[in-house]
């Protein structure tokens, strides 16, 4: 079991964030925010793949009638993305945001961000302190520290000043395009601050590269107990985001929003398609929520033995596949039912689980 790092609780429009909840996942759209209803069909398909909170640019003021709208509409909480300006930060407060996100390094003097303080007390919202290399406290920018320091200190600074103002629903985050500096920064913070912490990899790059840096990132905090909640930064469709969040979760046993897929990469020894159809069973089982365990592998002499702790799976002969269930066999079907025989499986699981 994980010992995680206890925190002050934080509630973002009824999502517990921190206090002991379980880590949530969250992503951030790419559409454009004057446009409501493409976002909301963005949030919507989000949603879908397991997303709790949403994240959502205002970049301007022409913005804000769409983000009023969004947050109307969107079914899960709704985070307003502030650089710069202050004013769209307190417009946002009002208009339904359930979290403001700003950088205190990059808003400006200290009264505007005392402004955007005001105006989240008002409406009751938390605040997440998000500090990166571009937004450091303007005391740490030409100090000769490491990065992580500099951040967890920008970070830390910033704590502090909101607390002298009498706000402490805080969020911090403190993240890197380093994987080092960034579990390096966490580490500080997890010593020196009690908010929730919003872990994640920035700018960590597209589908294969950027999975890789946010799970040996995320994954390395979580493993430690650092990390109320997360996303996963991507250069690509955000519900990969959320794809990858849930992951990487499951592979640490800390929540799973569905069933667990477990299929082997294939060898000389297999003699069917297999990969087609595991990624098909895998596409499928995104939808569904009960927590079994689905083994696909490629050798029928070895396949149910070494996934023996699998709910249901398929271990693939020549031509055909032997449908298991906790390492005993059930049936044979030819290679082009294996995908239908499986879920007809896991169907029958479902009913009995529900």
């Amino acid at each position: 079991m994980i010992e995680r790092r206890q925190t002050r609780p934080v509630s973002v429009g009824g999502v517990a964030v921190g206090g002991g909840a379980p880590v949530t996942v969250q992503s951030m759209t790419n559409t454009d925010t004057s446009d409501p209803a493409a976002t909301l069909a963005q949030i919507a398909r989000l949603t879908e793949a397991g997303c709790e909170i949403v994240r959502v640019a205002i970049p301007n003021a022409e913005a804000l009638d769409g983000f009023r709208a969004i947050c109307a509409s969107s079914p899960i909480p709704v985070v307003a993305d502030i650089h710069f300006d202050h004013r769209l930060a307190i417009q946002a407060a009002a208009l339904g945001a359930a979290k403001l996100r700003i950088n205190p390094g990059n808003i400006g003097a200290t009264k505007r961000v005392d402004a955007v303080i005001e105006a989240a007390g008002e409406a009751g919202i938390p605040i997440r302190i998000g500090v990166n290399a571009g937004s450091l406290a303007e005391e740490y920018h030409d100090r000769d520290w490491p990065l992580a320091d500099k951040l967890a200190a920008s970070a830390q600074a910033f704590c502090e000043h909101f607390e002298s103002r009498g706000f402490e629903d805080i969020v911090v985050s403190a993240k890197a395009s380093s994987v080092n500096a960034t579990i390096d920064a966490y580490r500080l913070l997890a010593e020196r601050v009690p908010y929730p912490l919003h872990i994640g990899v920035t700018e960590a790059g597209t589908s294969v590269s950027g999975t890789v840096k946010s799970s040996v990132g995320i994954g390395v905090l979580l493993r430690e107990g650092i990390g109320d909640t997360l996303r996963v930064s991507l250069t690509a469709d955000p519900v990969q985001e959320v794809l990858v969040g849930w992951e990487i979760l499951g592979a640490l046993d800390i929540r799973r929003l569905g069933p667990e897929l477990m299929s082997c990469p294939t060898c000389g020894r297999c003699q069917v398609d297999l990969i087609p159809v595991a990624e098909e069973i895998e596409r499928r089982l995104r939808t569904r929520r009960t927590p079994v365990k689905v083994a696909v592998m490629g050798c029928i002499v070895n396949g149910p033995g070494e996934a023996r702790d699998a709910d249901i799976g398929v271990a693939a002969g020549k031509g055909v596949g032997l449908i298991f269930a906790k390492g005993e066999a059930l049936k044979k079907v030819p290679e082009d039912q294996i995908v239908e025989a499986l879920m007809a499986e896991i169907d029958r699981l479902d009913a009995e689980n529900a």
